[in-house]
């Protein structure tokens, strides 16, 4: 019996990864401006770096795995490499998506991983400049998720929700190398 190892986010090779146009970056980062693509997630509108996103796709079902926290869906076959499906909603404390072929997957490239996000709807791609960004305020919730959260920001009436992806998914790291680990044992 041949068994093989299973690598959950990790790219087998970088081809057809990189759809998203990167060729303006290297003029803005000289002018202390950024790109974010945003997107909404029922009525807020968050926004993670450009550099970050590797793609963006429409919804397929995802594939079930067992012991994965409540907001990781699943995951996909992008071209060969197995990614990780994270609800957003779910994640930040809402209900699971109810997911339909309007609905978006961002491929997310956090570290050595690759995630997909599930999202609403993609909005805009803006390039915003630091001195537009505003802090996020202190709030003392209970809840943990400003410290996911990079600044805020207003354009055209609308404010965006800034993510830190790499303090978003390091639980996630966690959390999926476990189940992995898991799944692993019992084959």
């Amino acid at each position: 019996m041949s068994t093989q190892s299973l690598r959950i986010g990790k790219p087998s090779n970088n081809r057809g990864l990189a759809a998203i146009d990167r060729s303006s970056q290297t003029a803005t980062a000289t002018e202390e401006v950024r790109q974010y693509i945003t997107f909404t997630v029922g009525a807020e509108e968050y926004g993670v770096g450009i550099l970050a996103v590797r793609e963006i796709r429409g919804w397929t079902l995802e594939n079930k795995l067992p012991n994965l926290p409540p907001h990781v869906r699943g995951v996909i076959n992008l071209r060969g490499t197995i990614i990780p499906i994270l609800d957003l909603r779910a994640r930040f404390g809402g209900s699971m998506t109810d997911a339909t072929k309007t609905h978006v997957v961002v491929v997310i490239q956090v570290r050595e991983t690759i995630w997909g996000v599930l999202v609403d709807a993609i909005s805009d791609i803006l390039t915003v400049s630091r001195d537009q960004i505003r802090p996020v305020p202190t709030i003392e919730t209970g809840e943990a998720h400003a410290e996911y959260l990079t600044g805020l920001f207003t354009i055209e009436q609308r404010m965006v929700t800034l993510l830190d992806v790499d303090r978003l998914f390091a639980r996630e790291d966690a959390m999926l190398a476990i189940a992995h680990e898991e799944v692993e044992l019992t084959v």
